[in-house]
């Protein structure tokens, strides 16, 4: 009987010292799963994370160290092999850019395996996968609600529309001609992007005739360009171009220049992107740009080392901190804003 209650005790001790190492622990890692980083917008959300990793930590007295940042580029299969080098690391968090929206489901696997806890940012887990990634594993999205960049690419038309036909029916018959690039064909962002920026300009009472079958061109600026390049020698009638992103409305853009539009000084075809890059702003700006949708890299970057550090320290993902959680209570989405030209000034 002493001996059981000896081991009691001990047990206890043990519990409790454990207890107390975990209370005092300062120091956290974290490795970090991209798609890939030549990407503009995904760039800005991973120097904000660099950033808040160091700010957050001072505000919390602990330190957070990234101990590596993968490029996938753009394979899933790398991001598997990744994954493996991640859980070598022994990190006490994941945070997951998927680089292939159905693929989330072996990365969940492998890291619920390791123990190791994690969440998605930017790149959502398929509509098919999503259950079974996000919400049954535990795991926490931060993202974006994927129609409101459309939304908002179709009201800045409307509001332009309203305000100034003729500045965008260039050639006078009462209708927008226009294409859509779209980042990715299996992307419920892109997807939703597409859809809603002409649904949402036709609800609003902008006549549009689209011209070509939607053009995919990866989010890639010189994939775009040369699409472009294509397009308007086949179609000069086109008026409107919406870019699912920057890089790819920039590189529409070159694409017009050589024909003299678009340069600040002269004609100009409407060109809408999504992301609110330097270059699409310095762009606006010069008047070679229309008008951007912001996806808010920084405060996205932000969010992610914020719950993945309210996750780790007290075992909830965003209880006490200020982000809407969305009804499925494992996502949180990052707003977008419309920037045009008259924003600018």
């Amino acid at each position: 009987m002493k001996k059981l209650v000896a081991l009691v005790l001990a047990l206890v001790m043990v519990l409790s010292v454990s207890a107390v190492l975990a209370e005092e622990k300062t120091e956290y890692t974290v490795d970090i799963l991209v798609w890939k980083f030549d990407d503009t917008y995904g760039s800005s959300v991973r120097q904000a994370m660099t950033k808040w990793a160091e700010l957050v930590g001072e505000e919390l007295g602990v330190k957070i160290t990234i101990k590596n940042m993968f490029d996938a580029g753009d394979d899933m299969a790398k991001q598997v092999e990744q994954c493996d080098l991640a859980i070598g690391d022994k990190p006490d968090f994941v945070i997951v850019n998927l680089a292939e929206p159905a693929g989330g489901q072996i990365l969940v696997d492998k890291l619920s395996a390791a123990g190791i806890p994690f969440l998605f940012y930017n790149i959502p887990p398929s509509e098919e996968t999503y259950d079974a990634v996000v919400v049954q594993s535990g795991a926490f999205f931060v993202g974006t609600l994927p129609r409101e960049a459309g939304d908002m690419q179709g009201e800045i038309l409307a509001d332009l529309w309203a305000a100034n036909p003729a500045a965008i029916d260039l050639n006078g018959d009462g209708v927008i001609q226009f294409v859509e690039f779209k980042g990715v064909a299996n992307n419920p962002e892109a997807i939703a992007r597409t859809q809603y920026s002409e649904e949402t300009a036709r609800e609003l009472g902008v006549p549009l005739e689209m011209v070509t079958d939607i053009i995919v061109a990866d989010w890639d600026t010189t994939k775009a360009n040369d699409a472009m390049l294509a397009t308007w020698s086949a179609h000069p009638e086109i008026e409107l171009v919406f870019a699912n992103n920057d890089d790819m409305g920039i590189g529409v853009i070159a694409a017009l220049n050589q024909s003299g539009y678009n340069t600040g000084d002269g004609p100009a075809i409407t060109v809408i992107g999504v992301d609110a890059t330097d270059a699409a702003i310095e762009a606006i700006k010069a008047g070679r740009m229309t008008a951007t949708v912001k996806q808010d890299g920084d405060a996205m970057g932000e969010a992610n080392i914020r719950i993945m550090m309210n996750y780790l320290m007290n075992g909830s993902w965003t209880e006490g901190l200020d982000y809407k959680v969305n009804d499925d209570g494992v996502s949180t989405y990052i707003p977008y804003a419309k920037i045009t030209q008259d924003a600018l000034q």
